[in-house]
């Protein structure tokens, strides 16, 4: 069996803990490993790490393949170069195994940032799709809905098929009284995105209903080449897998999910699923607390004293604070937009940003410049870059840094200090047994982080 990941997120749903360079699925949120790190470790249970692919937007592939590299070195990354919905998504990582496998064989294919917490119940429902996809079906797992939710898409089943049944319709989001009936009549599951078939059953469907994207995909070739070719992605037009295929198909099952599942998208469903004080508060961080009721408060930096309230969510990070009801944490999305809107380098990322060598946090901005510091890790280096429109003044802080600059070595040790003229050639490099800390300005007139050429970088 194959696997595909979809891990493409933006992160809007859970700012300001998400960002857009740091989407849902990098967090952390039930315990030490991020959602899709726990995505793909369920995979490695009835999956080889070789033949589970992951496939995200080209801003987020290092920290993509930092944090699955720390699982298993087999796993394959793709990238897309642009942000085009899940089905070119899909159907380009179809494509991957196409080439390279056997299109016979069956492929799940899944979101990246869901909570599914009972691995071998998720298993055990893998295994009772198995028939179904080597019949010709493409198998959703529906959810088995406990309440009328309105934030998710319905699946209207028909009869019975094997172990599963035949779908009649995908809906979309339904008002409230729209999804009480849904519940009442039993026929509806909750659309978790998750679908499994085999390789030449979706490209087929994908070739009936997409023939725009089909087309391309006879362009690529992943035999000479592991990333999708900007100039044949940007002509496939953004659409999502369920619109493309499974609501036109007339080859799709449903088999309902045996396992737990939260797809944890709002503050109120990270609530939902952490442990709960005498007050039915979740407090992380520094929180101080008075008459404090069914709240969630997160504090990642400062003391967060609160009095006299219930039913909110309340989180600060290192550069925003986020407050809203309890039962309206979906609008958080709303403020994400209006942040977007007024161009706010809060939604992009967080002020420590974390990278293979070690990190860097970002500690004022202004007019033609920036400060930061930044940690190298003992034995890890920069690579060798130049910037078009800033020069950089280094101060070693702690320990000891090897120097590139123009060509030649410079020793600094704590309290030494060096200058990087605008264009010319360097590297910071730590290739001692000690963290390496330094202070670095920025001066110039366009200070960004895409002002990097890069010439020499190991992490690839």
């Amino acid at each position: 069996m194959k696997a595909v990941i979809l891990a493409g997120g933006s992160g809007s749903r859970l700012w300001p803990l998400s960002r857009e360079m740091y989407p849902k699925q990098l967090l952390s949120v039930d315990n030490d490993t991020s959602l899709l790190q726990q995505t793909f470790e369920r995979l490695t249970k009835f999956i080889l790490p070789c033949n589970i692919l992951t496939i995200t937007n080209v801003k987020h592939l290092q920290d993509i393949k930092l944090q699955l590299n720390k699982i298993s070195n087999e796993n394959v990354v793709l990238a897309e170069p642009i942000g085009r919905n899940t089905a070119p998504a899909i159907a380009c990582s179809l494509e991957f195994f196409k080439q390279r496998q056997n299109e016979e064989d069956i492929v799940i294919i899944l979101p990246s940032d869901h909570l599914i917490k009972d691995y071998e119940a998720f298993s055990k429902t893998v295994k009772m799709a198995i028939p179904l996809a080597e019949n010709g079906y493409i198998v959703t797992f529906g959810i088995k809905p406990t309440y009328p939710e309105t934030g998710y898409g319905y699946i209207k089943t028909l009869k019975p098929l094997l172990e599963g049944f035949v779908v009649d319709k995908f809906v979309e989001k339904p008002d409230l009284p729209t999804a009480e009936k849904y519940i009442a009549s039993g026929q509806y599951y909750w659309n978790g995105g998750i679908f499994m078939g085999k390789i030449s059953t979706f490209m087929n469907e994908l070739k009936k209903y997409t023939p725009e994207i089909a087309k391309q995909l006879s362009e690529l070739d992943f035999n000479n080449n592991s990333q999708i070719e900007y100039s044949i992605y940007e002509k496939m037009p953004s659409i999502s897998i369920d619109y493309a295929v499974m609501e036109k198909s007339d080859k799709v099952a449903l088999v309902e999910l045996q396992s737990d599942w939260n797809d944890l998208g709002s503050w109120q469903a990270i609530y939902n699923i952490k442990e709960k004080d005498e007050n039915g508060n979740v407090l992380t961080g520094k929180v101080i607390t008075d008459n404090v009721k069914n709240s969630l408060i997160y504090s990642q930096k400062e003391l967060v004293a609160v009095s006299g309230l219930e039913n909110i969510i309340l989180v600060e990070t290192e550069d925003a604070i986020m407050a809203c009801g309890l039962n309206s944490s979906q609008n958080v999305k709303k403020l994400y937009e209006k942040l977007k809107q007024k161009q706010s380098d809060t939604i992009k990322l967080h002020k420590t940003v974390f990278r293979p060598w070690g990190y860097y946090t970002c500690q004022n901005r202004g007019e033609g410049y920036l400060t930061k510091t930044i940690c190298v890790l003992p034995k890890h280096k920069l690579s060798i870059q130049s910037h078009n429109y800033r020069s950089e003044h280094w101060v070693v802080l702690e320990g000891q840094a090897l120097v590139i600059k123009d060509g030649k070595e410079y020793n600094l040790y704590q309290g030494d200090s060096i200058d990087i003229p605008v264009g010319i050639k360097h590297s910071l490099q730590n290739p001692y047994d000690k963290e390496l800390k330094i202070i670095e300005v920025q001066k110039g007139d366009y200070i960004s982080e895409d002002d990097i050429i890069r010439y020499e970088d190991c992490y690839g």
